[in-house]
């Protein structure tokens, strides 16, 4: 017959100690564990899988025939350069809209877009869109070249060749609306795989992400962001897509000496992007400052510039991708052209290039508005043709 025991307070008191440092092992452990598979999570090869579960888990909730409309082939050259910094109805993207999806096409579709890239990237993306629903709240909200079904002298007949304004390439309804968050397209060429090449895209106005993946890499070159407008209000906060760009241009050149400034400086007006959509494999001939030149602050205030472009895509990405920038850095170039100064919180209207073995980068304002236009490439790898040979 078994009896209770009492034990002495001292006893007592050390076997809770007890228990409390064996809890304390277990929950030590358990955050060893989590951490472990977080830092597993971060290679290049999980990111990947990731992006793939993304992918598949976006084409399930798809019906046959958007399916149909949403994938290409992976060697589909045409497509693959089908984007712009144009309103759809002027420049139809191929795949599906985000209009044409119910809510939960649309949460799987972000999901994969946003699992391509970091949330800072993802940040920057949904404020393009959201720039583009501020825009068609406003008197822009008729076609910027015209008021006619023609939408303008010298531009496309809306529901032309072409295809219907707002419509995929493969079907869809034509669509009068010129701007607004939804109309942003969603394609995927080749099949999504953790092995072979396969791409991304999405975008619409002001917007084009072309994300090439080929094993544990990825690239997001060549790629567009801009916004219009540059500035607006959203629950009470003023937001600058992409202001991060404009002031850390500014504050790399101001940086400058005196000397290092007139280098930097062309003696002409840039006024739009010149390896824009539509100049795929073209080049131009390095100017402005050579990074060379530069004194260690300035070298990593310039690679801060370059992160706001590359840090688009997820960590695994664009860690590969620093590491190929900084072992050209010394051949790197840095030009201005414009105003060298600018209002504190402002968005300027200064052009500048960032140009090196592997990298092209163009921050262009448009003349009139608040309203800019960046181009991000990599001449020896744009779609991945380095790893693809596509």
């Amino acid at each position: 017959m078994s009896k209770n025991v009492k034990l002495p307070t001292g006893q007592l008191v050390i076997q809770v100690f007890h228990r409390v440092i064996l809890v304390i092992a277990i929950l030590t452990l358990a955050l060893v564990v989590l951490s472990s598979r977080s830092a597993k999570a971060d290679t290049p090869q999980s990111a990947t899988s990731r992006i793939v579960q993304e992918a598949n888990a976006f084409l399930a909730t798809l019906s046959e025939e958007q399916r149909a409309a949403a994938l290409y082939k992976f060697d589909d050259d045409q497509q693959r350069v089908r984007w712009s910094n144009l309103p759809t109805g002027f420049v139809p993207r191929g795949g599906l809209s985000l209009d044409e999806l119910n809510d939960i096409q649309q949460n799987a579709a972000l999901a994969l877009v946003a699992s391509t890239l970091s949330q800072k990237g993802f940040e920057k993306v949904e404020e393009i869109r959201e720039a583009d629903d501020v825009f068609k709240a406003t008197r822009h909200q008729r076609p910027p070249f015209g008021n006619n079904k023609d939408g303008g002298p010298g531009r496309p007949p809306f529901g032309g060749k072409d295809g219907p304004p707002g419509g995929g390439l493969k079907g869809g309804a034509p669509k009068r609306e010129m701007f607004g968050k939804n109309l942003y397209y969603i394609s995927i060429l080749g099949t999504p795989s953790e092995k072979e090449p396969w791409m991304l895209q999405f975008g619409g106005h002001h917007l084009a992400l072309n994300i090439t993946i080929v094993g544990d890499r990825g690239t997001l070159t060549p790629s567009l962001t801009g916004a219009q407008p540059g500035t607006y209000t959203a629950n009470g906060k003023t937001v600058r897509p992409l202001g991060q760009e404009n002031d850390k241009g500014f504050a790399l050149l101001n940086a400058l000496d005196d000397a290092q400034r007139k280098q930097a400086i062309l003696n002409y007006r840039v006024a739009d992007l010149v390896l824009g959509p539509g100049h795929d494999g073209q080049t131009i001939q390095p100017e402005g400052l050579k990074a060379s030149a530069l004194d260690e602050q300035q070298r990593l205030m310039l690679l801060d510039l370059i992160s706001e472009w590359v840090g688009i895509a997820n960590d695994s990405f664009a860690a590969a991708r620093m590491a190929e920038i900084k072992a050209g850095l010394e051949d790197t170039w840095f030009a201005w052209s414009g105003p060298t100064t600018v209002e504190p919180g402002k968005n300027g209207t200064s052009y500048y290039r960032i140009q090196g073995p592997k990298l092209v980068i163009e921050y262009a304002p448009q003349p009139g508005e608040d309203h800019v236009h960046t181009i991000y490439r990599d001449p020896t790898d744009d779609y991945g043709r380095a790893f693809t040979s596509k």
